[in-house]
C-alpha cells in the first residue's frame, strides 16, 4: 500500500500511496517528544494508540460536517489520508489555562476562559516554534486574511465537536493543536492528528492528567493512559 519514504517527523512517517498518486500513508511511530525534541523516549505500543484513537475521532468529525484528510484507517499504525501541502502553521485552542500560557501571561492553572482563546504558531523546529500574531503568518507562510479566518472559524467548530465528544467518554478537552492543510484542488482541510498527543485531556471525576503531559512532567505510565482512552472510546462505540 505504500511507496517511497516522503517524509520522517517526530511521531509519524509519511510514505507515497503505492495506489493512488493523490493519497498518503501515514506511519505512526512509538516515540515520544516534548520540549520541541528536547526529551525524547521510545514507548513500544504508542504507535498503534495513537493510530487508533485517530481513527475513532476523524470519521466522527466526518459525520459532523468537518472535512480532513482522513480517509481510512489501514491497520495498527497506519492510516490513508489525501495528501494535502501542509500550512506550517500550529493553532491552539485553549478552554483551561494550563502549560506554556500560564508562565507566558500568568493565568491561573485550570482557569477557565470565557471563550475559547486562538494562538498561533510557527512551525519551524530551528526556532522552537515561535508563538506568533496573524501579522507574522501573512509574511512567513502562503496564507492570505481569508484563508486565517476560515482556519480560525473551523477551529472553532472543531472544539465545539470534540468538546462534547470527549465529555461523552467523560474526559474534559483543556486545549488542543491542529495542523491543517490545502488539497489539490487548493481548499484548507484538516490534517495530521488528532490524539492524547495533541490534545491536553482531564478526567472529569478525578482531574487525573490523561495525554502527553504524563511524560512532559513525568508523573505516570504513557501506554497506560493512552490505552484508558481508547479502552472508553471502544466502550463508548
Amino acid at each position: 500500500m505504500k511507496a517511497e519514504l516522503l517524509y520522517e517527523g517526530k511521531a509519524k512517517q509519511v510514505y507515497r500511496s503505492s495506489t493512488d498518486s493523490e493519497k498518503l500513508v501515514l506511519a505512526y511511530k512509538n516515540d515520544a517528544t516534548a520540549f520541541n525534541g528536547k526529551k525524547k523516549e521510545s514507548f513500544p505500543g504508542k504507535g498503534r494508540l495513537n493510530n487508533e484513537i485517530s481513527s475513532f475521532i476523524f470519521p466522527y468529525l466526518h459525520e459532523r460536517g468537518i472535512k480532513s484528510h482522513f480517509v481510512k484507517r489501514l491497520n495498527e499504525t497506519e492510516q490513508l489520508v489525501m495528501e494535502t501541502e501542509i500550512i506550517p502553521l500550529e493553532i491552539v485552542v485553549r478552554n483551561l489555562a494550563t502549560g506554556s500560557i500560564t508562565k507566558r501571561l500568568g493565568f491561573e492553572e485550570g482557569s477557565l476562559f470565557e471563550s475559547p482563546l486562538i494562538e498561533l504558531f510557527y512551525k519551524n523546529d530551528e526556532l522552537d516554534d515561535p508563538l506568533i500574531n496573524d501579522d507574522h503568518a501573512l509574511l512567513l507562510t502562503d496564507v492570505t486574511h481569508k484563508d486565517l479566518r476560515e482556519i480560525k472559524v473551523k477551529a472553532l467548530e472543531i472544539n465545539t465537536v470534540l468538546k462534547e465528544f470527549f465529555q461523552s467518554i467523560n474526559l474534559q478537552l483543556v486545549d488542543f493543536k491542529l495542523e491543517f492543510g490545502r488539497l489539490q484542488n487548493g481548499s484548507i482541510v484538516l490534517a495530521d492528528e488528532i490524539s492524547p498527543d495533541t490534545c491536553r485531556l482531564w478526567d472529569m471525576e478525578t482531574g487525573a492528567k490523561m495525554d502527553k503531559d504524563v511524560f512532559r512532567q513525568g508523573t505516570g505510565d504513557l501506554i497506560s493512559v493512552y490505552e484508558q482512552i481508547l479502552q472508553r472510546l471502544e466502550r463508548w462505540v
